[in-house]
């Protein structure tokens, strides 16, 4: 399938009993969807997963699949850190229709990387649904070594890996590697808003993004412009939204995405414990960056 452009990880709105709210979940897509993003990912980190029940999990995919009724790609976060729930998440996404899920590394237990090879092993054969990786160190306490990547990336539904490690060293010596094995039907998807040009230049399809939520068309854009060859428009888009990519992570993701939303009128609830509402100092911050970009 074709995973190239713009992904949305998707902020999940809550009503002011912290339970889904399905009417906003639904008319977030649609807002996404004629912004003119690729695809959308429900039920991911952006999307509070961690605090989610399953049967919360399960209804958001439900949701997404309905709502977007084949007008862009639908991505179903389908990780957990036993084996045995990402199998039964997987497989639930699979028969809810999704286009494919998104399969975090597992964290917390911090597998040894033969662990991480069997774990996908065991995924890609339950299922005929497309998986994407998603390997985010930085959250996990595991990395996934490029040996590792290289093994997944052989397997028949392993189609994508979402890097959120920031080395494009590292990055280059995969792409090298795949080209030199000649492996084709594997893509690469940025993991870090402000590397999505250079990882495209690379040879990246697209990205899985945070800023999209707040700043869809111009991201959109912006991956647009790189994959077809406009690195000029492409960086200098970057460079713009820099400012806003950066704030959204000045307190833990995705706080400072709800906030950013609540302030421009497009309120999608708070935040589930443990995470709780930004600081007054870091939301006048962020309110600054905000009137930078004329969105308050």
């Amino acid at each position: 399938m074709n995973l190239d452009g713009t992904h949305v990880a998707m902020v999940t709105p809550f009503d002011s009993d912290n339970n889904i709210d399905e009417e906003r979940y639904r008319e977030f897509i649609d807002y996404l969807i004629d912004a003119k993003v690729d695809g959308i990912v429900a039920a991911a980190t952006t999307g509070e997963s961690a605090t989610m029940s399953h049967a919360e999990h399960q209804k958001v995919i439900d949701i997404l699949i309905d709502q977007v009724d084949g007008r862009v790609t639908t991505i179903a976060g389908a990780g957990s850190n036993a084996t045995s729930e990402a199998i039964d998440l997987l497989k639930y996404s699979e028969d809810a229709g999704a286009d494919c899920a998104l399969i975090i590394t597992p964290y917390y237990n911090k597998p040894q990387q033969k662990g991480l090879v069997e774990h996908y092993q065991v995924l890609n054969d339950s299922s005929d649904l497309p998986i994407i990786t998603y390997n985010v160190p930085s959250r996990t306490s595991v990395d996934l070594s490029i040996d590792t990547t290289i093994q997944l990336a052989q397997m028949d539904n392993i189609i994508a890996i979402k890097e959120a490690n920031p080395d494009l060293n590292k990055l280059a010596n995969i792409f090298s590697i795949l080209e030199e094995k000649d492996i084709e039907n594997f893509d690469v998807l940025s993991g870090n808003d402000s590397l999505t040009v250079p990882m495209i230049s690379q040879g990246a399809r697209g990205v899985i993004s945070v800023v999209a939520n707040i700043m869809p068309e111009k991201t959109t854009s912006m991956v647009n412009n790189a994959l077809q060859g406009n690195y000029d428009k492409a960086r200098s888009l970057s460079n713009e939204l820099f400012d806003l990519m950066n704030v959204l992570f000045i307190e833990s993701s995705p706080a400072p995405a709800k906030k950013a939303l609540e302030l421009m009128g497009m309120s999608v609830g708070g935040l589930r414990l443990p995470l709780v509402d930004m600081s007054e100092e870091n939301t006048r911050v962020l309110e600054d960056v905000l009137r930078k970009y004329d969105l308050i």
